[in-house]
């Protein structure tokens, strides 16, 4: 059988489009390898990221390697796919000439058909799973309708497009049958689900859809934006045993004149409105957030504002990124890129101090609680888990200690003993 390596660059809504098209290409008789290492590879194909100026190096870097492996007679062809891809496939093809094809980011079934696959529609809800075989992700639409002064995601993935619900579903008992347990819906924005297709938004009814399905236990909700907030999704996640009581909020600023000139569509009032009834609705939610520091125009005072409000709101779980001038957004078209990285850097880093602090305090608070776990791996005397609060590769772990032995995806209840920054350490009871 010929061999093929999937390399995924950037973000998980890319992960979801490599195991599609790893699905395509085992059908087709190829045998397949994700992040695969080594040489020896018929076809390499390289799905990169093009958000952030580090992001699109690394993508960059990527394949300059492949390109020297394939001049080194190491691989056979290469072919790159992805939002890099579809941004700068004319640059890219004029610099590295080694590649044998560029394929925009919806192109699947031409790459399928360039390795001699015939592409199935109908295996488009079936999927190579990547990750740990009990959680999976679910992109459940693309594009966005969005125009954040700071992000050049619509210009690569075009207008929202919700899936149906019966379209998810079917995928959601295609990986409930291969194991999956616990399911993380993501998309660009969650919040405008169905709008396209509906006519209102119908993310609560297809959360409600999805967690009905044999063999799922956690559903994970990501990336609602604070604007057009669905409340209808609050209730169930309050009284629904199966979906977590996690929600993953991109403010990015609170200073209105930074959140005006970002075009986040909100105020701070809004914000802090917003954040009230959540917590006032689903008591006990975790809620994480990401924030940008250094975007054109943000003075020391809207910084400290920002600062002081992270402190006084108490995220469970906080990300930050220096801002970064990328090409075609509104803020590159109007805006000076004039504070130092320099100046962002230590921003970012006063910002993860705080939320250190804050994260060590939420943290001690659980010692002595009984939390139910899902362990995801072992490493050394340890069994390592995570709670309903912790998404993975993003969010804290449990390390747990057992008498008796766990699987990956098993659920266990454990008792919190001790706590550090961002992990906790239990025991099974």
């Amino acid at each position: 059988m010929k061999r093929v390596n999937v390399i995924t660059m950037g973000c998980s809504k890319n992960l979801v489009d490599s195991e599609v098209l790893l699905r395509q290409l085992e059908k087709g008789k190829w045998k397949v390898f994700h992040d695969g290492e080594g040489a020896g590879y018929d076809a390499v194909v390289i799905n990169t990221c093009g958000f952030i100026h580090d992001a699109k190096q690394e993508s960059i870097d990527m394949i300059l390697d492949y390109a020297d492996a394939k001049t080194r007679g190491d691989i056979g062809r290469l072919y790159i796919m992805g939002c890099l891809s579809e941004k700068y496939h004319r640059e890219l093809k004029e610099e590295i000439p080694e590649v044998d094809r560029f394929f925009g980011k919806f192109d699947i079934k031409a790459l399928a058909e360039e390795l001699k696959v015939t592409f199935l529609s109908e295996l488009m809800h079936e999927r190579v799973i990547t990750t740990p075989s009990h959680y999976a992700y679910l992109k459940i639409s693309e594009g966005c309708n969005r125009k954040c002064g700071f992000c050049s995601i619509p210009m690569m993935t075009g207008k929202y497009q919700s899936r149906t619900i019966e379209s998810l579903v079917e995928e959601t008992m295609f990986l409930a049958a291969k194991g999956v347990k616990e399911l993380l819906v993501i998309a660009q924005d969650l919040s405008y689900y169905g709008k396209d297709l509906y006519g209102k938004n119908m993310l609560g009814s297809l959360v409600q859809a999805l967690s009905e399905v044999k063999g799922i236990e956690w559903v994970r909700i990501h990336y609602l934006y604070p604007s057009i907030f669905p409340y209808d999704i609050l209730p169930i996640m309050r009284d629904n045993p199966k979906v977590c009581r996690y929600l993953d909020l991109p403010l990015q600023h609170i200073s209105d004149p930074v959140l005006k000139s970002m075009r986040r569509q909100t105020t701070r009032a809004k914000i802090e409105q917003l954040i009230a009834r959540i917590r006032k609705e689903v008591p006990g939610v975790a809620l994480r957030t990401t924030m940008l520091v250094g975007y054109p125009g943000e003075t020391e005072e809207d910084f400290e504002a920002l600062c002081r409000f992270v402190e006084e709101t108490r995220f469970d779980r906080l990300g930050v990124f220096p801002y970064s001038h990328e090409e075609d957004t509104h803020a590159y078209r109007k805006l000076k890129d004039e504070i130092p990285e320099e100046e962002k850097r230590a921003r970012a880093d006063k910002i993860m101090t705080i939320q250190q602090g804050i994260s060590l305090e939420i943290n001690k608070g659980k010692v002595g609680q009984i939390l139910c776990c899902v362990m995801d791996r072992k490493e050394g005397d340890f069994y390592i888990g995570r709670t309903e609060f912790d998404s993975p590769e993003v969010d804290g772990e449990v390390l747990i200690t057992s008498k008796k032995a766990l699987s990956p995806g098993e659920f266990a209840e454990v008792k919190i003993t001790a706590a550090e920054e961002f992990d906790l350490y239990g025991v099974v009871l």
